[in-house]
């Protein structure tokens, strides 16, 4: 996914801000925001990306969402941070057809 994306022929660019959540190798979820994601899924797997999934690699992606800016994304990952176990993965599986969806 790309990180900028061009609005005007003068090319006034905008940094994208993505909130995502992966899920672990041993089944638990991680949710964070970036502004790159092939490259913070990368790290990730890499065990650059955080502490926390470092010891729980390899990630998948499970849920994905653009956010209008970095504060809307950091307050969205802040919401979704306090979302039960059950109701993140209910995002992730809307996501997933979601995503099915849109290939047909």
């Amino acid at each position: 996914m790309p990180q900028l994306f061009c609005q005007s022929v003068a090319c006034r660019c905008v940094q994208r801000f993505w909130v995502y959540i992966v899920r672990c190798a041993d089944g638990s979820l991680y949710t964070g925001s970036t502004n790159a994601v092939n490259r913070r899924l990368k790290e990730h797997n890499a065990g650059r990306g955080s502490k926390y999934t470092r010891a729980r690699r390899p990630v998948s992606l499970a849920f994905l969402e653009l956010a209008a800016d970095r504060g809307t994304a950091l307050k969205l990952e802040a919401r979704i941070k306090k979302l039960s176990r059950e109701e993140k993965l209910s995002l992730c599986r809307r996501y997933g057809e979601e995503k099915k969806g849109s290939f047909r």
